[in-house]
């Protein structure tokens, strides 16, 4: 089996934490989401064998809210790069199994890119992403959990409930404040982000508390230990015969 010894330690995989600088409200930090992707993959790699973290990159496509201050931003094509030479890198020592925790929207476009045009030239590499934690959090916890707009939105009840888990001490609630604006269905505007809320803040994060963020931040790493382990059982395989 392919892999990399590092230390005392022997990696056949690796987790890499992406997310953003950029404005999320008066009450969460810049470095939300930077934040919460490194904690899942912290504790990914706590539980699983063979898991190598790497750094968290900070920075990510974040061009759609940079009318609020400050946002460093990466453009869709830089990004799309440094993630190819991340998993180069990673093929060149043998670490052929990559899982990326994504923690921003705007990455998922690159993530896409990346992985694809990495895996269509080196088909012995093996790329899996959970790329929207928000989503997948709303979606596997009981229906009712979340008590405006579903959870989501930029610093909405869902994200500041994972930071009230993840890094209390720079939660100011009593900052919070939010929107939630009327959006059209089915159909996807590209809308910039001050176009659809005066506060930096989509959702309702007033509704947040710690123990929806213990539920989620719970929920995801089991989901994330879990499909890691299945990988694993399979060689990171499909069985096409099924």
């Amino acid at each position: 089996m392919a892999g990399y010894k590092l230390g005392e330690g022997y990696y056949d995989k690796a987790v890499l934490p992406i997310g953003s600088t950029e404005y999320h409200g008066e009450h969460l930090p810049f470095g939300t989401d930077t934040l919460v992707a490194d904690s899942l993959a912290a504790a990914l790699t706590d539980r699983v064998e063979g898991m190598l973290k790497l750094p968290v990159l900070p920075f990510g496509m974040s061009e759609h809210y940079s009318s609020f201050p400050m946002v460093i931003t990466l453009d869709t094509t830089t990004l799309i790069g440094v993630l190819k030479e991340v998993m180069n890198s990673l093929n060149a020592h043998g670490i052929k199994r990559l899982i990326v925790i994504n923690g921003h929207d705007g990455n998922i476009p690159a993530l896409h890119a990346a992985s694809m045009e990495y895996r269509k030239a080196h088909p012995e590499f093996k790329v899996a992403a959970l790329e929207a934690w928000w989503i997948t959090a709303g979606e596997l916890l009981p229906r009712g959990t979340f008590e405006a707009w579903g959870g989501i939105g930029h610093a909405g009840e869902g994200e500041t409930s994972m930071m009230l888990r993840v890094a209390p001490e720079l939660v100011n609630m009593s900052k919070a404040k939010g929107h939630i604006p009327t959006l059209p269905e089915h159909i996807q505007v590209t809308w910039l982000f001050s176009e659809i809320t005066p506060y930096g803040v989509t959702g309702d994060p007033t509704k947040a508390t710690s123990e929806k963020g213990i539920m989620m931040w719970d929920a995801l790493v089991e989901k994330l230990v879990s499909f890691v382990e299945e990988m694993d059982r399979n060689a990171w395989e499909i069985d096409k015969k099924k």
